[in-house]
């Protein structure tokens, strides 16, 4: 062998930081596909506050740990086939008209549902590992242990590689999934089916019917005093939305409608000596309090 001169051990000490940063940039890209997973797989709530909660689910993953996303990826979103899904992964139920719900997962056979667990739990383990105990485990003040430490990290390397495949290609898979039902939640036909109850048997789904979202809207561009003018919002409406109109939902009159939706009630004010109709939601939003 030739002898190790004391300007080779900066070198080896160099190449030993450098494969550990490599190793450290993969991890931290399977920690931002990790937390893709658990902040999208799935979402429920009330419909008119989905927004809100998914902005509140992607907030919360970005301050969890490793080692808690991947406990809850695993058996939530990747799952054995023995596994039934969540009770609640239904788009609708009649008890909660309201509410709305979406799950994906990918469900594998038992064994290899115990295998995929056992290798992500050992990723979290070499994560932390690199992180807290690489330097106690590897003398790099010496040429053996540089060597050692560089092996060490070209075999992590490699190993990292083929967790950050694997999430790659679920999440490209997730992705293609809501591409597909965001595509199908634009058409007319899921409109009418989930959204207006466009049917015979005027069967409305109120919470989420366009017409009251569009009341909605108009009680926030015109309230005032905590109430907004009825009448004035079947003028904005008709000006925005002119494909919302209440007997498209069996009813007679905009009355009817907000006395038919559960979460707008309507009041009668004298004003001028004319008694007109006026309405708000039953859950004001809090600025309005």
């Amino acid at each position: 062998m030739t002898p190790l001169n004391d300007e080779d051990l900066p070198q080896l000490q160099q190449e030993v930081q450098r494969l550990l940063g490599r190793c450290m940039l993969r991890l931290q890209q399977c920690e931002r596909l990790i937390k893709v997973l658990v902040a999208h797989h799935s979402l429920s709530g009330p419909i008119h506050n989905l927004e809100r909660i998914r902005t509140a689910r992607i907030d919360g993953t970005s301050r969890r740990t490793l080692g808690s996303l991947i406990g809850e990826l695993i058996g939530s979103y990747v799952v054995a086939d023995e596994i039934k899904p969540p009770e609640d992964a239904m788009i609708e139920s009649p008890k909660a008209p309201d509410r709305f719900a979406m799950h994906m997962a990918v469900r594998l056979p038992i064994t290899d549902f115990a295998r995929v667990e056992c290798e992500l739990r050992e990723m979290v383990d070499l994560r932390n590992n690199l992180v807290h105990h690489f330097i106690d485990q590897h003398n790099i003040g010496s040429a053996d242990g540089c060597r050692g430490a560089q092996n060490a990290l070209v075999a992590a390397y490699s190993r990292i590689d083929q967790h950050l495949a694997q999430l790659r290609e679920w999440a490209e898979d997730m992705q293609n999934l809501r591409q597909a039902a965001a595509e199908a939640m634009q058409t007319q036909a899921f409109r009418d089916c989930f959204i207006n109850r466009d049917s015979s048997d005027w069967t409305v789904n109120w919470f989420a019917s366009g017409i009251v979202s569009a009341l909605r809207e108009a009680f926030e561009a015109l309230v005032d005093d905590g109430w907004a003018p009825l009448a004035e919002a079947e003028k904005w409406i008709t000006a925005r939305h002119p494909e919302q109109l209440p007997n498209k939902y069996g009813c007679q009159s905009w009355r009817q409608v907000v006395h038919k939706a559960p979460d707008l009630e309507l009041r009668y004010f004298v004003i001028d000596g004319e008694r007109s109709a006026f309405y708000r939601p039953k859950r004001l939003p809090s600025k309005l309090r």
